[in-house]
Parts: structure tokens; sequence; C-alpha cells
């Protein structure tokens, strides 16, 4: 069974205005700041795929120990007919739970969201090729913006893997799960991944590695400005830096100008200073009551949750009340 055609909610152009705005708050802010979304062109989700393998990046292979392991009482306890996942890319770790699902029987539909149009292209027919008996419906849309997109009708679960919830400002967070709850039915389920708040040791590492291969991740926002917006940064001039937040508890990549300089985007004129630094990602890490505070804020109620054998990384059952 091939896939159906993709959903289109966000055309190029739309990313390209939205791009617009990003930069022209950002860097007209005090901090400077651009958000993480521009990191993943071709080349960045790439250089993404190759830091989930350094062995300083624990996030990716804990969550997939979670779900290893639990894929099958995720199935039985949700009875899911329709499975969502939000920020899909390769859904790689997804397969542990469309695995789970195929095995118990009664799922229908696999509905991937991501923004980028080849990628979930190449994701929905290898899917539909592995599972023939599914019904694979690929949207084309930004998880902030295009939740009201999503399918309507029998018990549903949406999938948000990897930790990305902790990229969103705390007022953010807070506005995206009240926007998913009232995407979903009573009765519907989510299944959200955390990383945990642990020694900055551990931390600290997975966001800036050995190789170096982090510190591209992060210039690569900035190729990304030069070749989309015309602007004419010199990436290489801007140094690495990883950051932990105690007091928030949470990681923050910048990017830190190694000496005056001025930069054209749009019409703008961008000057920084030596030792300046542009804000580029938070990575919040969490506690287990903070994530069930969070999650009943926003209308769910916490039925599971599920760490790997370490203690890195968290994943949550909620149910919408």
């Amino acid at each position: 069974m091939s896939a159906e055609p993709l959903e289109i909610y966000l055309e190029e152009q739309d990313l390209g205005r939205s791009l617009r705005e990003d930069v022209r708050v950002g860097l007209t802010a005090e901090p400077k700041w651009l958000p993480p979304k521009w990191f993943y062109d071709a080349r960045g989700s790439e250089l993404f795929e190759e830091i989930t393998r350094l062995p300083e990046y624990y996030p990716t292979r804990a969550e997939r120990a979670v779900l290893a392991e639990r894929a099958g009482d995720i199935a039985e306890l949700t009875g899911a007919k329709t499975l969502i996942e939000l920020g899909s890319g390769s859904s790689e770790k997804t397969r542990l739970l469309l695995d789970a699902f195929v095995r118990r029987g009664g799922l229908g539909t696999f509905v991937p969201l991501d923004v980028s149009v080849s990628a979930l292209r190449q994701s929905t027919e290898q899917i539909a090729q592995d599972y023939p008996g599914l019904r694979v419906r690929g949207i084309v849309g930004d998880f902030t913006r295009q939740l009201d997109r999503l399918p309507t009708g029998g018990r549903r679960l949406v999938v948000f893997l990897g930790g990305t919830i902790g990229n969103l400002m705390p007022a953010e967070r807070a506005g995206f799960l009240r926007a998913m709850r009232d995407a979903l039915e009573a009765g519907d389920w989510l299944l959200i991944g955390t990383d945990l708040v642990k020694d900055p040791g551990v931390v600290v590492p997975a966001y800036d590695d050995a190789a170096g291969v982090t510190a591209e991740f992060n210039r690569n926002v900035l190729r990304v400005v030069n070749r989309e917006l015309g602007a004419d940064f010199e990436p290489e001039a801007f140094s690495h830096v990883a950051r932990w937040d105690a007091e928030r508890e949470w990681i923050e990549m910048r990017l830190r100008a190694q000496r005056p300089m001025r930069v054209r985007v749009l019409d703008l004129d961008v000057a920084f200073a030596a030792g300046e630094e542009l804000r580029t990602e938070i990575s919040a890490k969490f506690r287990p009551e903070g994530i069930a505070a969070e999650l009943a804020a926003a209308g769910f109620t916490g039925e599971r949750f599920w760490t790997d054998p370490d203690g890195l990384f968290g994943v949550t059952l909620a149910r919408a009340d």
C-alpha cells in the first residue's frame, strides 16, 4: 500500500515569512536570539542524526530503551485506532510503537506531522511499504500552529518524542499543551518524552561533544539565514557555547562572536560586539512532578511515567480529561 498524498498546510512562502519574522524579532532583541527550528534544513537534519549517535548524546538511546521496553504496554493501555506523531522526522523510534500496535491489532491509521515536505514524503512512503495494512496520512505543518488540522474520530494517541517540548520556553510550553488538549477529545492519549534533570557533567557534554558535531549543527542556523535571506554571517567567526542554567534547569546553546562584526540581513545592519552571544536553543530538563503538574494544568492526567534503566530520560503517558 502506498502512502496517501501529503496534506500540506504549510507552504514554502509560509516558512519564508516565518523565518523573516523570527530573524527580524530575534536579531533586534536584547540579548539576541534565533529559534532552534531553523537548524533543520537538509544539512542540519543530517548533523542532528549524527549527534544522536555520539557517545555523549544519551537522550536518543535512553528514550529508545524506554519505548523498546514499554511499547506493548502503551498499545494495551491506549487501544488507539489512530497514532499521530508530531515533528516526526524519520519516525525511527515510532516504529517500536507501530510494531507493538500491529502485534496487538486494531491500529488503522498513522499520521506523521512535520514541516519538511521531502522528509515526510520519504518517511511516509517507507512506512506504508513496511506496514502494508496501515493507512499512512502525512501532514505538512508546524506542531505549534497546526494542531487543529489533526484528524478526528476514533481513539487517538499523539506522540511527541525526543524531548522536543524542552525547546519551548515555559509560557510557550503551557500554550502548546493547552492547544494540544483542545485538539483532543476526552479519553484520547498523549505520549511525551522529556529529558530529566541530572548532573550537569552528564548533560553539558551531550550539547558540546568532543568531535565538534554539535558546534557545526549550532552554526548551521547562520548558514540557513545566509542562504534563505541573503545575509552575510561568517559562521566560522562564531564559537559554540553550551551552558547549564542551574536556576531554570535548562541547557542554553549560544553562538559567541569571536570579534566585533556587522551583519547585513533583510534591511537590518546588526552589530555584534566581541564576545557577544546569540542564543539559538534552550533544552529544558524536567523533574517527574513538574511534568505531571504541567500536564494537569493543561487538562491531562498522567497515567504512567517510565524511565530508562539509568533514569536519564522520562516518557509520560497521559490521558485527556
